[in-house]
């Protein structure tokens, strides 16, 4: 047919004719074909950036493209957008997904991708939103985005979405799954250590960087300074100063002037790190017999009685660690007590202590310390009950209340609720970091060899038993503000900043929540029909509260209130009351003597034999208090990849309704801060813990 070709030449021709042939009609093709744009948008977080090869495919009700290479020469670098173009044969109908997954770069190179968000331009002019948010790492599993329009289980009427969104819960059941820490308390997530946690739900790079970069440095500061490992007594209590020096702060330094007075002392149990004990008392204890002869100077020639009608008698009562054996710190036996605390409320409106006894049953060896008492006596009884203040608020109040709380809330949430369920990303910004954190706790604080039970006097076998107590006692309406102070009769108690600052969060957490939830739960009968919503609670209430009917937690909701209430209590929760019991730590607790994490000598059974020497030999050695006074800086410190209240970093909606209530609810915020900050330039002690600007939106430290 040519006969000038030699074999050579013609086998090549062929292939030239066949490529210009394929190039033809491959043309022809495309030009027929339907074009989706998509624009890739990479994380700007530290190593976000990937050489990795990229894979995208789109998923709609009526067809699929094919799986598409997204890369160019560039790879996909931090904080980029990239864009690229999607050629398919016919319009895939509604955009149900996109599935992304990686290759690593020519078969050995790889590193993970961040990838923020996926828009998708259509042929027929929408711009579909599919929030990523996650890492993607070389493996066999493939990432499934959904579009950011918010849908319920039964809204979902397209049975692709409907079986990817079954599909979606399937794969987190086996990813995140419950175990139990120690029986008769919450239930915690089933890893063992922060690194093997999936991608999406560890640390970033910064925050990882900078939690192990501030340990190391401190734990370098107290070896170079002989300080760590020394055993023995302080010489005197202003010889602490050396350990703070270089910790600037208005509330620490008030605290190291003023940490034995009684107005202090009294202020804490309102505005101090657990607001949450003090109670209206209008009859005493059986067991804590208080006589009018007793408390008549403090009272000026009142009475109880008088005072008690008033409403300006208050008790804080321990009793929860009654019973409980200290912990062996540095080889020494340690000394735990569970006081009883009388309070008045004088006419100047300071909430000052009355009487103290120092364990639950009454006895001639257990006396009731009263401010007429040696001032040895006094002090002593007073540093008893901050260290049982120390034991409750770290476990109780702390521990339990707020990092065990978020994390049963975390772990349902990834459980039960797919990304496009509005419930999820209303949570979403408030379960950031919480899984990590708490493992870290776990791991090293509350170990056999962490911090809390090497260098506390309630740790080991008594924190367990203080949780388990904690546990069975945890009501619904101790976790709802207004319930709560309502039930401890505090209303009207005078310079009450925690309650003030706290009511107003409440209130604007709730207005937030009810106007978002009810965009989406028009009616009762649309809560009642969320079977992944039930499934929620359904775990919160088995795996957190141990079924216990006793707490009141709900277990099943049948109102569009009842959710709003639930869902403000869990935000709250994790933002709002974890800053009021957390952020304080180091100010309050860095003068160790204000919060001694042990004490060594049991309480006096006599009065009159206290001395300054035999306090001194009662505090803590040098060793567990500069030890304990690292973890309480470590705990408090701002993380460099902080996110207040309010600031929500994910693109998660690109409905108008949802994007408009977060701008009003930013503006709330924005409001209440401005107040709180006028009021506090008034205040000798500033109460700063619940400005918005310093609350952060999740249990991340």
């Amino acid at each position: 047919m040519f006969p000038y070709l030699d074999k050579g030449n013609f086998e090549r021709s062929k292939i030239l004719v066949l490529a210009t042939t394929c190039s033809v009609v491959t043309s022809l093709t495309i030009t027929a074909m339907v074009i989706y744009k998509v624009t890739a948008h990479t994380g700007d977080k530290l190593l976000a950036g990937t050489t990795s090869l990229i894979y995208i495919q789109l998923h709609g009700s009526e067809a699929e493209s094919d799986e598409q290479n997204l890369n160019n020469h560039q790879g996909f670098l931090p904080g980029s957008e990239q864009t690229f173009k999607i050629h398919c044969k016919v319009s895939l109908g509604e955009l149900i997904s996109v599935t992304l997954y990686s290759k690593p770069f020519m078969g050995f190179l790889y590193n993970q991708w961040f990838c923020d968000k996926i828009l998708v331009n259509t042929p027929e002019g929408d711009e579909i939103l599919f929030p990523c948010y996650c890492w993607l790492d070389c493996n066999d599993e493939k990432l499934v985005l959904r579009p950011a329009k918010a849908s319920l289980v039964f809204q979902d009427t397209n049975l692709i979405a409907q079986r990817q969104r079954m599909r979606q819960l399937e794969e987190q059941q086996k990813l995140f799954r419950w175990h139990v820490y120690a029986e008769g308390t919450p239930q915690v997530i089933d890893y063992d250590t922060a690194s093997a946690l999936p991608a999406e739900v560890r640390f970033s790079f910064t925050k990882e960087s900078d939690f192990y970069s501030s340990a190391g440095k401190q734990l370098a500061a107290l070896k170079l300074t002989g300080l760590a490992d020394s055993r023995k007594s302080w010489e005197s209590i202003s010889q602490l100063g050396v350990i703070i020096c270089g910790s600037r702060g208005k509330t620490i330094e008030y605290t190291r002037e003023h940490w034995d007075e009684d107005e202090f002392f009294g202020y804490q149990f309102l505005n101090g790190l657990n607001p949450m004990m003090i109670q209206r008392c209008s009859k005493l204890p059986v067991n804590f017999p208080v006589t009018n002869d007793m408390v008549k100077d403090s009272l000026r020639g009142s009475s109880l009685e008088q005072e008690m009608k008033k409403g300006k008698i208050f008790l804080s009562d321990y009793k929860m660690l009654d019973g409980l054996v200290g912990n062996v710190v540095s080889g020494r036996q340690q000394y735990l007590t569970a006081p009883l605390v009388l309070l008045y409320c004088n006419p100047h409106g300071m909430m000052l202590p009355i009487a103290i006894q120092l364990k639950q049953k009454p006895s001639k060896e257990n006396p009731i310390f009263i401010p007429t008492d040696s001032k040895a006596d006094w002090k002593l009884a007073k540093i008893f009950v901050r260290n049982a203040e120390f034991g409750v608020h770290e476990v109780d109040f702390h521990l339990l209340r707020t990092h065990l709380l978020a994390e049963v809330f975390t772990v349902s949430t990834l459980r039960n609720l797919p990304s496009p369920h509005p419930l999820y990303k209303l949570l979403f910004p408030h379960i950031r970091y919480t899984l990590q954190i708490n493992i870290m706790a776990r791991n090293d604080l509350i170990s056999k060899d962490g911090a809390i039970t090497v260098y506390s006097g309630v740790g080991g076998e008594s924190l367990v038993k203080l949780l388990k107590r904690a546990t069975a006692s945890l009501t619904y309406s101790a976790l709802c503000l207004p319930e709560n102070i309502a039930e401890r009769g505090l209303e009207n108690v005078p310079h009450y900043y925690y309650r003030d600052d706290g009511m107003k969060l409440w209130n604007i957490i709730n207005k937030f929540v009810a106007a978002f939830l009810s965009h989406y739960y028009q009616t009762d009968a649309h809560v009642q029909k969320d079977t992944e919503l039930h499934r929620w609670i359904s775990e919160i209430f088995t795996n957190g509260f141990l079924g216990r009917d006793g707490s009141g937690i709900p277990s099943s909701f049948k109102t569009v209130t009842e959710l709003i209430k639930f869902v403000t209590m869990v935000i709250f929760t994790a933002s709002a009351q974890h800053a009021a019991v957390n952020n304080g730590q180091f100010d309050l607790g860095g003068w160790m003597p204000n919060y001694p994490t042990a004490l060594r000598k049991p309480p006096p059974k006599v009065k009159g034999q206290t001395t300054e020497d035999s306090i001194l030999e009662t505090l803590p050695d040098v060793s567990t208090t500069v030890n304990g006074m690292a973890v309480l800086r470590l705990l408090s410190k701002d993380s460099a990849d902080h996110y207040p209240l309010g600031y929500f970093p994910e693109n998660l909606y690109d409905e108008e309704v949802p994007c408009k209530l977060i701008e009003e609810f930013q503006k709330d915020l924005k409001e209440l801060s401005d107040l709180i900050e006028e009021r506090n330039k008034k205040l000798a002690l500033p109460y700063i813990y619940l400005n918005p600007k310093t609350v952060d939106n999740s249990v991340a430290i």
